[in-house]
């Protein structure tokens, strides 16, 4: 893999912390050319500085013709990694539904309309999604996360059978928990879910560069999501009632 990523032009989003920048660490010890691209500039430029990569701060969805031009005309690796882990259900305002579209779907379609014209040119083009394990699952207390990255899944599945036979690689990162921000801003739900089996944001990365070296889509740095996956789409009453006795289990402890 690394012979493949050296000089690579690579764009992380969402790269500021947490996975995006396990990510970023990787692909420039790797030998690629990386745009970190964060909403928060001070982050993005501190990780920049740290790896010797190029700050890119701003939204997700409008980065890649900036990034473009900042690594010299291509973007070989494309990392859709910028999440927004909104919480709640129904009940939730439109403005949060709307931002986790945006963010967490809407960002992926955008960057693929700009990136997939030059990639069908070249042949050749990676789009890497940061899905969680909720796209694959469900997220208890967490409706328009789970429902967006379910969207962010289908997304890159249509990616990678529309365009894989034309040079076009994607995969897509389905965590459980994993020790950032994120996984603390999901409160009692995070807790009872996630935290006992969190893994680092490295051990992602690693995952995904294992996942790039086989050309494997589904990317699971906790392997006992695949059995999980299984189960719920051969026997969805046993599943639904068991994350039902999960959801009962989160409302006694609130």
């Amino acid at each position: 893999m690394g012979k493949t990523l050296h000089d690579a032009g690579v764009v992380v989003t969402g790269a500021g912390g947490g996975i995006g920048a396990a990510l970023a660490r990787r692909f420039a010890a790797e030998g690629a050319r990386v745009v970190v691209n964060d909403l928060d500039p001070a982050k993005a430029e501190a990780v920049a500085e740290e790896i010797g990569a190029i700050p890119l701060p701003g939204d997700a969805s409008t980065v890649v013709a900036e990034a473009r031009t900042a690594l010299g005309g291509s973007v070989d690796v494309y990392c859709a990694n910028a999440g927004l882990g909104s919480g709640g259900g129904p009940d939730a305002d439109e403005d949060v539904w709307a931002a986790a579209w945006d963010v967490n779907v809407m960002a992926h379609v955008r960057a693929a309309r700009e990136l997939l014209p030059g990639w069908l040119e070249r042949g050749h083009g990676r789009f890497v999604s940061t899905v969680s394990a909720a796209g694959l699952l469900s997220m208890i207390g967490a409706a328009p996360y789970s429902v967006t990255k379910h969207g962010a899944l289908a997304f890159a599945e249509w990616l990678s059978l529309t365009y894989r036979h034309r040079g076009i690689h994607v995969h897509a990162i389905c965590p459980q928990g994993v020790r950032t921000e994120m996984l603390r801003a999901a409160g009692s739900a995070g807790e009872l879910l996630l935290a006992p089996n969190a893994i680092e944001p490295e051990q992602v990365a690693d995952a995904l560069f294992a996942g790039m070296a086989e050309d494997r889509f589904l990317i699971l740095p906790h392997p006992e999501a695949g059995a999980y996956y299984a189960a719920r789409a051969t026997e969805p009453d046993t599943w639904l009632t068991n994350m039902n006795h999960l959801q009962q289990k989160w409302e006694a402890a609130q």
